[in-house]
């Protein structure tokens, strides 16, 4: 053993286990994490360890911490979720593509200014997470954390719950579902290398390169949708 070699610091090592026991789901609840005293409890350090731990998870993407919900190894959900359940219900694709399309070309032009130098490595890391996958349900998730990335980062606060809320109306509605039987592999390919374009307008700092590589890559995402709504429409009629 090479007595010389970098020891890792006490919270980089409960940020390891804490890392691991997320992803095999050993810590969890509905996507919860516990508090910092029960963390504090069950791994026999102090919450001062804790949230040293989690300060570092926090920065790598790893968990999200909203005041007055609690810390989600996942993008948190809406505060208003019950209300917009009932709302998901009325709203259509072409709805929800028509708010995004107004929305997120502003935060992604908002995230080319402010992004911080750490976030500006954090969004390659989650961008390159969404290439060359071929299973929706690893993309969909890889996809959901690189655009919730990108609403954080835009530092709006009002603006990141209009987006909180645009993500549970679609996490609710029925059609969702069909977005599985939509994008092909060459879909999914093009929809990565276009996250590819994203991020590296945010990390130039082109704040209108941002926005228009957004709305493309919204344009493309709501044509594959919409094109598939009308096809299965005419296979009823």
């Amino acid at each position: 053993m090479d007595d010389n070699a970098p020891r890792s610091r006490p919270e980089e090592t409960l940020a390891d286990v804490l890392r691991a026991a997320i992803r095999e789901g050993h810590i969890l609840d509905k996507g919860r994490m516990p508090p910092e005293r029960a963390l504090a409890e069950r791994f026999g350090v102090s919450r001062a360890r804790v949230r040293q731990a989690l300060g570092l998870l926090q920065g790598d993407g790893t968990i999200f911490r909203r005041h007055g919900q609690g810390t989600f190894a996942a993008p948190p959900p809406a505060t208003n979720v019950e209300s917009l359940r009932s709302l998901a219900r009325q709203v259509t694709p072409r709805d929800v593509m028509e708010v995004r399309l107004e929305v997120e070309p502003a935060l992604a032009a908002l995230a080319a200014d402010r992004a911080q130098p750490q976030e500006v490595v954090l969004l390659d890391q989650l961008m390159r997470a969404t290439l060359d996958l071929t299973n929706m349900d690893a993309y969909e998730a890889a996809d959901d954390l690189f655009h919730y990335k990108i609403a954080e980062t835009a530092r709006n606060p009002l603006f990141l719950t209009v987006y909180e809320s645009i993500r549970a109306v679609r996490r609710n509605a029925a059609w969702t579902a069909q977005r599985r039987n939509t994008y092909s592999a060459q879909t999914l390919h093009l929809l990565g290398e276009q996250h590819k374009t994203l991020a590296d307008a945010i990390s130039r700092r082109d704040s209108r390169g941002a926005a228009a590589a957004m709305e493309q890559h919204l344009l493309t995402v709501s044509n594959a949708l919409l094109r598939d709504r009308v096809r299965k429409i005419e296979l009823e009629i």
